[in-house]
Order: structure tokens, then sequence, then C-alpha cells
């Protein structure tokens, strides 16, 4: 079903998050001009706030809660989630996996309500963890989730709500869309506290160093892991494309240009004009060895893939971040 974009109300489920923040001004810039934002964070602590659309503040883990959010809205958007980077995800797999608690409520409400469409952020965490022992990887297949062995936690957590999407689509015609996200990054996420992925944790640390004049870092793991980051302009417009699409399937929405954690330092390190000295901690939480994506299917579908460069999204995050620590 069509409808105007001044007609149709948006969730964003997850609103005060990285991601959700940057989609609801994606979304305003759209057209669309009724979109609620709902959080579980008090409004002051979410990492964007837009005064203009309706916040919301409450534990979407809690049935009641889904069922107000979902109330009166067409599209829905569920990024919500308790995660982080590895450090959190490997030692709170109990909370992560109890986010199934907010897809498994919002589903149900998007059923009930008749919302037209659902899109569900999931992650590269869910792929076997046999795919992922070479830090040459070939770029992960969205085939190459089963047999399933995903990340213990978070990634089990989210392969089973890709299931609850696609079985609420077959049994009661909810139109679900499924994006698995490979590491986004960019401004107005975290980068301190224990939540923060690598490349916000490298850019504060190199930061920190520049600011101290003491040039060592430590590294978890040897640099050797590899990785793909997609920049989060990248990612809004990937889900835009998912979520309007006819692909009823789960697919890969991240960049194929593969990197090791040395080589992002290395790009740090022009950016910010010093050269440091890595202390590599091999007791910390390290990760797979090797993940990337492979675009072919959304390529297929879109003609299209992310494709702003590592380089030139990582300036920008320097930038965004540099402020914030000289702010404190």
């Amino acid at each position: 079903m069509n409808v105007s974009k001044d007609k149709i109300k948006i969730l964003v489920a997850g609103g005060g998050g990285f991601i959700g923040g940057h989609l609801v001004k994606y979304l305003k810039k759209q057209g669309y001009q009724k979109i609620r934002a709902v959080d579980i964070k008090p409004l002051n602590k979410w990492c964007q706030l837009d005064n203009e659309v309706e916040n919301l503040s409450l534990d979407l883990a809690k049935k009641d809660n889904c069922f107000t959010s979902v109330k009166g809205v067409g599209e829905v958007y569920n990024l919500a989630a308790n995660m982080g980077g590895i450090g959190f995800i490997e030692n709170n797999k109990a909370d992560c996996m109890l986010s199934i608690l907010i897809n498994t409520h919002l589903l149900m409400a998007a059923r009930d309500e008749n919302v037209n469409r659902y899109f569900f952020s999931s992650s590269a965490c869910i792929y076997t963890a046999s795919k992922q022992t070479n830090p040459n990887n070939p770029g992960l297949k969205e085939s190459d989730a089963y047999p399933a062995m995903p990340e213990d936690g978070y990634g089990w957590e989210k392969l089973f709500s890709e299931r609850m999407c696609r079985h609420f689509q077959e049994d009661f015609g909810l139109t679900t869309r499924v994006a698995r996200f490979h590491n986004v990054y960019g401004p107005h996420g975290t980068y301190k506290g224990g939540r923060e992925k690598a490349p916000a944790a490298l850019t504060r640390k190199i930061i920190e160093a520049q600011i101290s004049r003491n040039h060592e870092i430590e590294i978890w793991g040897d640099g050797q892991q590899t990785r793909s980051f997609m920049y989060i302009d990248d990612c809004l417009k990937g889900i835009d494309l998912i979520m309007h699409s006819d692909i009823e399937e789960p697919i890969n929405l991240g960049s194929s240009e593969m990197v090791s954690i040395d080589q992002l330092i290395g790009y740090l390190e022009e950016i910010s004009k010093i050269k440091v000295t890595r202390k590599y901690n091999m007791s910390a939480p390290k990760g797979v060895r090797g993940r990337s994506s492979d675009n072919t299917l959304i390529k297929k579908y879109f003609d299209w893939e992310p494709t702003i460069t590592l380089k030139n999204g990582m300036k920008i995050l320097y930038s965004w971040i540099e402020k914030e620590v000289k702010k404190r």
C-alpha cells in the first residue's frame, strides 16, 4: 500500500541511539513529517534529540510500551538493542539476549496495529564463526548464516529475531525487512565508556595520545584481525532502499572495503599527523579473526553498495570526536 510521506507515521525504536538518531534526521529530510522516536535512555542522554519529532523515553522490552509506541504507526524501524563493541558484547551476553523481548513485543504490536512495513536491524555477528577464522576473509555471503554458529549471546539474539520476522511475515502477512549491518561508524555515537566500537575507540585513543604527548596506545589483539566499516550515511541510504524493496530475505548492508586494525590505525596516524607506539593486548576481547561484507546480492537488487571510503569517513569521525574530547 502506497501512502504519501506526509500522511504516514514512522516509529524509530532506538531513536536515542547512534544509528536511530541519524535515521530520524534522514527520514525528516526525505519528507516524512510524522515521526515518533523511542528509547530507554532519558532524553538528556540521547545521542541526538530532535525536538520537532515526538520523543518518548520508554523501555521497549516491556510489552505495553511497545503497543503504546506502535499505536497509529505505519512503518516501524527497530534499531533498539542492548549492545556495544566487542568488549561489551563478550561480557554482557545475557543482557544482549534480552533484546529479544524488544523485537518480540514490537512484532506483536505491529501485527495487531496493522503496520505496513517493519524493519529489523540485524548484524554480521549472526554469521557462522568457522567462516571468520582467516584475516583474508573473502566476504560473508548471506547464505553463510547457516549452519548456525553466530557470536555467542548478541549474535544468537539477532539470528533468532531474524527468524521471528520471517515467520511473522509468513503467518500473519506483516511485511518485514531485515538488514545485516557490518560495523557502522560516524559522528554522534559512543566513543568512550565501554560500549564504543573500534573506529571510535581508536580515534579517541589517538586524540588523547596527541593531547597528552604520550604516543603509546593499547590495541586489542595483534592488529591483524580484519573488518569492514560502513559510514553512517551509506547505512541510512541502505536502510531506506531495503525497507521499501521487495526483498524478503535478510541482506548484507556493509562496506566491502576490508582493512586490518593496524591499517585503520595507520589511517588515523595520517589524519592526526602523529605516529604512535602500538601496545598489543592479547588477553583483551578480539572477536572473530576476519569479517567483511559480500555485496553481490545488494548490488544485484539495487545496482548500489556503500561507497564512502574508510579514509574519508574517518576524517569526519576524527573531527567530531576531537571536538568532543576537547570539550571535556
